[in-house]
Order: C-alpha cells, then structure tokens, then sequence
C-alpha cells in the first residue's frame, strides 16, 4: 500500500483528491495539510468525507510529509515551488495541481505569476503531465507538472490533427468555456450564485495565464511555434469545460474521423465519439473521462473539434490521480474507473 500527502486540502481539487483516493485500492492517504485548519477533522469540512476519511489537518511541514512516497499539491500557485526542492531531496515524488512547474522558462513563468521562481533549476526536470503523450516520461518522473483544466482539452482536441501534421498551424482557435468551480473555493463575487447564474460571459480575453502552457506543449508536439487564440467563457454551472476549436484542414481527403479513433485506441479514459456526435459536460461529470468529437461542416477545410471534461477531473484531480498511477508503476487507470453521474 502506498502513502500519499496532499499540501492544500481545503479547496475544490484538495477535496476531489480526498474523494478518488479514499476509494484508492493501492493508495492510503497519510496526511492532509491546511495552515488554517490544522487540527480539524476531514469529515467536518467535508461531510461527503464522513465513513471514509479518519484524517485531521495538520500544518504543511516536511515532517508531517516523511514516509509518504509521493506528495500532491493542490494550492495556490507559487507555494509548491518552496516545499518541492526539500521533498524530493528527502526522496518523496511530487505531483503539484498548481502552474508552478509548467512553464519552462523562469522568466514567463514570473512574467505570468508575478512573481519569481523560487526554484528554477527543477524546471526542465519537472515532466508535463499528460498521460496520453507523456506516459513513459511520467513513469521516470520524480515531479510531475499536472496540466491546467483548459488546457488539457484543448490539447487533447488538437493531438491527433497536430501529430498528423493535416492543419494549418496558424489560426487555430481555441473557444472554451468552464463551470464556476474553476475560479476555487474562494469568495469571489463573480462566483456567486446571483452573480454567475443565469447569465454567461467572456473573460481573460486579453491574455488568460493558461494561455502560454497550451502555446508552449502544443509547439512541442508540433515542433514548431505555434500561437493559440484562447478565449475562456464562464458557464451558470458547478462542474465541466467545453472546449469548441476550429482548425483549417491541408489534405481535404483525409478521414479525421478515423484518424481520431486510431490516435486514441489505446487510451481509454479519452473517448471519441460517433462522427457526428455533439458531447455533454454531464456526460463526463465526476469521471476521468475526456469524450471528443470532430466535425467538418459541409465537407469544407475547417474543423470543429468539441472536447469535453470534468474540470475537477480529468482537468485537476483525476489527471493528478492518473499521472500518480504511472510514477507509482500502476495501470493508468487504477481507481478512476468511475461511471460518470447522471442526471
């Protein structure tokens, strides 16, 4: 049985990570950190918790995290990069939720965070955590940069078509829109209920902070710069992204439908639907799953990708879950077979 921490246990992704762990079969959750509820019991927090977690918050120090084999952390950014240098010299894997690691260059990274990197020497080391590219990477890796919600859609979208090489690399467009647990558990008045509920806007038009890691992985993939246009959207909801990204065909007698199906056939927490087929938010709510679907309207060279997550999953938790699976030496999908929640 493994031991694992989480640094940062009161939010949204903190409680996510409490939920899909304590159904773990291979994984004990040995400590649960939080500054301001420290001697608080889980189960009070989170009453969802109660029956399953006997855990209380205790203070984020390296003592209450030796014996664990891998750490998560799930809080603001800019803690992370203080604690993970002392971890991972003590011999403790580290996943970290946060952007604290997934830039590369130090300089974005503060230009983007306002604020300098307190250890950038572990950038280059620290692997991006997506599994459905970065498997063998990840199962080396002793740190492991989780993706942001967004952008794990949008690059899961886009994967098959850039690898390809089918799509004009310039002006493809990324328009995504996310449930209001994105923004934390926080008080912010544009998160209330009267404040984002029956209404829907666009935010972060100008530059939003996961802009720069989808431009950054998806110039890897293709090898080349490549600029994104990103604009997020905030949804009347509690859970999901959807993600709608338009890219222009080269080869207008390609099949992408089956490009698509053969790109992910052996990932089977990425689900390609029927051609044709237009994916729910609820149909992946509580689930690791990312469900897609391409579209060529009127057999033109645009393509319309839909791609849809739980952004507490899949774009969050799940994803951290899965990327510990691999550094741990388990089946990606070890504790993530969840069937996703209906209604």
């Amino acid at each position: 049985m493994f031991k694992v921490g989480i640094v940062g246990g009161t939010g949204y992704t903190g409680v996510e990570l409490l939920r899909l762990l304590a159904a773990h079969p291979d994984v004990k959750v040995k400590a649960i950190t939080s500054r301001s509820e420290q001697g608080v019991s889980v189960a009070t927090m989170f009453s969802s918790l109660r029956g399953f977690l006997d855990l209380e918050f205790t203070e984020p120090t390296l003592e209450q995290l030796q014996g664990c084999d891998l750490v998560f952390f799930a809080t603001p950014n800019g803690v992370a990069m203080h604690m993970v240098p002392d971890l991972l010299k003590s011999g403790i894997k580290v996943v970290d939720l946060s952007a604290d690691f997934r830039l590369r260059d130090a300089r974005s990274w503060a230009a983007w965070y306002g604020q300098t990197h307190a250890c950038p020497e572990f950038l280059p080391e620290a692997v991006y955590g997506l599994p459905e590219v970065n498997a063998g990477l990840i199962a080396q890796a002793r740190l492991v940069a989780n993706p942001g919600c967004y952008p794990t859609s949008v690059q899961l979208a886009l994967l098959p078509l850039i690898s390809a090489g089918i799509i004009d690399l310039e002006g493809v467009i990324a328009d995504c829109k996310s449930g209001v647990s994105g923004a934390g558990r926080q008080a912010h008045i544009s998160s209330l209920l009267p404040e984002a509920g029956d209404s829907f806007k666009a935010y972060g038009v100008s530059g939003h902070r996961h802009l720069p890691e989808i431009n950054q992985q998806l110039s890897v993939y293709a090898g080349k710069p490549l600029e994104v246009t990103f604009v997020p959207h905030l949804l009347p909801l509690i859970r999901g992204i959807h993600a709608t990204v338009y890219a222009r065909l080269l080869p207008t007698d390609f099949d992408v439908q089956s490009l698509y199906e053969t790109f992910y056939q052996h990932h089977d927490l990425v689900d390609v639907m029927p051609a044709g087929s237009h994916p729910e938010t609820r149909s992946v709510r509580g689930s690791n799953i990312c469900r897609l679907a391409v579209h060529r309207p009127l057999s033109g060279k645009t393509l319309v990708i839909l791609s849809v997550i739980d952004n507490l999953v899949k774009g969050a938790a799940g994803q951290a879950v899965q990327n510990m699976n691999l550094m741990l030496g388990l089946p990606q999908n070890r504790g993530l077979q969840h069937v996703p929640l209906m209604p």
